[in-house]
């Protein structure tokens, strides 16, 4: 069985997307921040051999950019990796090699989490991370944590899903501040008794 493991960038306040109407909108906000050094530790934690899991907007943003890079921690692994695209469009996709969910898209990550091969990594793809934690189909986390606040914005956590719980496994601090913060997935938050 595979596992599910999300990657996400995010300010302390939670914003993993500014509003098109900011400043930042391009994801400059985090531009300053990166360092050799934070990139070799991001790439040691997703790992050598993974496929990813995408929604269509993340797959369709990195098709125009990643094929174009051809060497780098993340280019290589990236560009072999296996894309499964959530997508009511399969037949548009030519950053390869790709994968299809299916119609039914939960029903197609239950198979492919099911399935032998490597693990699955979610960059971005806000709308599918969501839906995943949801359904408690994630094993872990990874938050890319910027010493920035950007008040308002996409959220990681969708305000429709309930809360739920994650244990911390380690952390990473690079030079610039940025923390590399790794959680297990365990479940709905509990309330108090």
């Amino acid at each position: 069985m595979r596992k599910i493991r999300i990657f996400e960038h995010t300010s302390l306040d939670g914003v993993i997307s500014p509003p098109e109407d900011s400043v930042f909108a391009d994801g400059g906000w985090s531009t300053p921040y990166r360092t050799p050094d934070g990139a070799a530790a991001l790439a040691e934690r997703q790992g050598k051999s993974f496929d990813l899991l995408l929604g269509r907007r993340t797959y369709d943003q990195w098709a125009g950019f990643w094929p174009k890079v051809k060497d780098g921690p993340f280019a290589e692994g990236l560009n072999a990796a296996t894309k499964y695209v959530a997508t009511h469009r399969p037949e548009s996709l030519e950053w390869g090699p790709v994968g299809d969910l299916g119609a039914d898209i939960m029903e197609g990550i239950r198979d492919i989490k099911s399935s032998d091969g490597p693990d699955l990594i979610v960059w971005g793809s806000s709308t599918l991370t969501s839906v995943l934690l949801e359904q408690g189909l994630v094993d872990d986390v990874v938050l890319i944590v910027y010493p920035v606040l950007l008040g308002r914005g996409k959220r990681f956590f969708s305000d429709s899903v309930d809360p739920r719980e994650l244990a911390f496994v380690s952390t990473k601090a690079t030079p610039t501040g940025v923390l590399l913060n790794h959680y297990r997935y365990v479940g709905p938050l509990e309330a108090p008794r």
